[in-house]
């Protein structure tokens, strides 16, 4: 059993054990469970009713959060030609073809969101093993890889807040929502936008309970088991 310290008890007895909060209530409580010096980041947990093993129940895609993540977005786009101007008057921090694929094989990794042109997309192939295990690959799935005319929209929702979602081998989905920092407004509505989302993609191959459990937490705090039919109902503003 982990041992906790003294400033993480004093903040956890403030959760009440075996309560379902509302989202507001979750929102609200989440900032006063923040116990760290550093500015802690929110997440939200779903325990979903899928099988990861069917591909029949898989769950991936993207939600656009109001107030954005509290942090700098930093985009790279594979693009070349046209594409590459494209990207480059939308804002993108790193634009570039084989050379950006080559710094990567290298071992530079200094950027947070990945975008591709399709026709980038069979040299972008190479660097799948670098780029998945760290969630940075393109993937049409997760709306990555876009045609030239969609690139500055998609550039600028990265930098609004544009976070991926997708169900991992032990059917859980774990997605960042905001800072401690934000007001609880903020929180709840990042929230919304997010829960939203993954409703709205439940497979058509799911069975039984589609979200069996929900819980907010921070970096460094403890859990806060959110009421299930509260979350499932929330809808962005």
């Amino acid at each position: 059993m982990v041992e906790h310290g003294k400033k993480y008890n004093q903040v956890a007895a403030l959760v009440e054990k075996g309560k379902a909060y509302s989202p507001q209530e979750a929102c609200e409580l989440i900032k006063k469970v923040a116990r760290a010096k550093f500015d802690e980041t929110v997440e939200l947990h779903l325990r979903m009713g899928l099988d990861p093993r069917n591909s029949a129940q898989q769950v991936r895609g993207v939600a656009l959060l109001p107030h954005g993540l509290g942090k700098k977005v930093r985009v790279l786009v594979f693009a070349q030609g046209e594409a590459e101007k494209v990207a480059q008057a939308a804002g993108a921090d790193y634009v570039g073809g084989d050379d950006l694929i080559k710094k990567i094989e290298e071992g530079w990794l200094e950027f947070d969101t990945a975008i591709a042109v399709p026709e980038m997309m069979s040299k972008v192939g190479k660097l799948g093993k670098v780029l998945g295990r760290r969630g940075l690959m393109p993937n049409p799935k997760s709306g990555t890889v876009v045609p030239m005319q969609d690139l500055a929209r998609v550039i600028q929702d990265a930098r609004k807040g544009r976070v991926e979602y997708k169900l991992d081998r032990t059917a859980i989905i774990h997605v960042p929502i905001g800072k401690a920092s934000f007001d609880s407004k903020m929180l709840y509505e990042n929230l919304a936008a997010l829960m939203e989302a993954v409703v709205r993609a439940k497979p058509q191959g799911a069975k039984g309970q589609y979200i069996k459990s929900a819980y907010l937490t921070t970096t460094m705090g403890p859990s806060i088991k959110l009421d299930v039919a509260a979350a499932t109902s929330l809808t962005a503003s």
